[in-house]
């Protein structure tokens, strides 16, 4: 017989999803079997599998360790030992972890620098998702030899040369909690740009947002289209140097390159921006890095196990650069 606690990166979940993390080769007809004749059991007690895993539950696997061994077999090690290093060869991922704005028993909040990967991409370069788990790691808050812990994973995607607040999220009850708040909008995210020209007052911007696969670019569309996703993004100018302005950036919908497509649409590209942006502006200006920051997320109220986090403010300062161009 083999018993399992549940902790607190692992509440949450369901219970044939963790019984099939523990015993990955299972067939899932072999678990609800298993679940019928009382050789897995919940507290003590027949389970259906469906239920919700609370912390301190205890289950019990009443198999054989020949059968136990046979479908746990490759649950040796984590695989965190394997995407340490990454396809392009380079090592050390402890050396670049970025800086830590918040962490507790649900949350690692950092702060992504310029040029890295928010989650790893089929090119092979390690993203800030396996530095923040080798982080985890080394600080034991994640436990990759153990089958059944919950790994760790980015929970918001910034662009490769966005910066700024990224959520990872350390338990599934977190994982589920913010992308609940970032599906409905309750968790408000607010970043900060440099774009070309002078704009003045608040402003919305609408519109219908369409990707082109092929060159990985959106465009955005006055009138809805097959395929197109209406966006719209609020807008704030905080100061312009005449040529320059500063703005603040609140996403009322999340898509990808939606507020650097919204600006080129209108003529006030991200200063810096390969893709959508002025590039002899850019050259002029010698900046080649699109000025985009994430510095600010507003928290709702959350349920147990985030009620820490309800109605929480993180805010970071804009890069240095900022100042410079302004």
């Amino acid at each position: 017989m083999k018993e399992y606690t549940i902790g607190i990166n692992e509440a949450g979940q369901r219970m044939d999803k963790y019984c099939a993390r523990i015993l990955k080769d299972a067939p899932v007809s072999f678990l609800y079997k298993m679940f019928r004749k009382k050789n897995i059991t919940l507290n003590g007690k027949k389970a259906k599998g469906n239920e919700i895993l609370q912390e301190e539950d205890q289950i019990r696997f009443f198999l054989s360790d020949e059968t136990f061994a046979s479908f746990a077999k490759n649950t040796g090690q984590g695989s965190v030992h394997k995407e340490k290093a990454g396809a392009d060869g380079k090592a050390g991922v402890r050396a670049v972890m970025p800086p830590v704005v918040y962490e507790d028993e649900n949350l690692l909040l950092v702060n992504k620098p310029v040029g890295i990967l928010s989650q790893k991409s089929d090119g092979g370069s390690i993203s800030l998702n396996e530095i923040c788990l080798q982080y985890l790691k080394d600080t034991l808050a994640y436990k990759p030899d153990d089958p059944a812990a919950f790994k760790p994973s980015v929970v918001n995607r910034l662009d490769r040369n966005t910066s700024g607040l990224l959520m990872v999220a350390k338990t599934h009850a977190a994982a589920m909690q913010l992308s609940e708040g970032l599906r409905n909008k309750t968790i408000r995210k607010q970043y900060v740009c440099i774009v070309k020209g002078v704009l003045s007052g608040p402003f919305s911007l609408k519109g219908y947002l369409i990707k082109d696969p092929k060159s990985n670019t959106v465009s955005i569309l006055q009138d809805k289209e097959p395929g197109s996703t209406a966006v719209e993004t609020d807008f704030m100018p905080v100061r312009n140097n005449g040529e320059l302005t500063l703005l603040q950036v609140e996403l009322k919908t999340g898509k990808p390159h939606q507020i650097r497509a919204h600006l080129h649409s209108i003529g006030h590209p991200i200063l810096g921006d390969p893709k959508y942006g002025d590039l002899s502006l850019n050259r002029r200006y010698g900046c080649k890095t699109q000025l985009l920051h994430a510095y600010r997320l507003e928290m709702p109220a959350f349920e147990r196990p985030l009620t820490a986090l309800s109605h929480k403010v993180f805010e970071i300062p804009y890069p240095k650069q900022f100042e410079k161009y302004m």
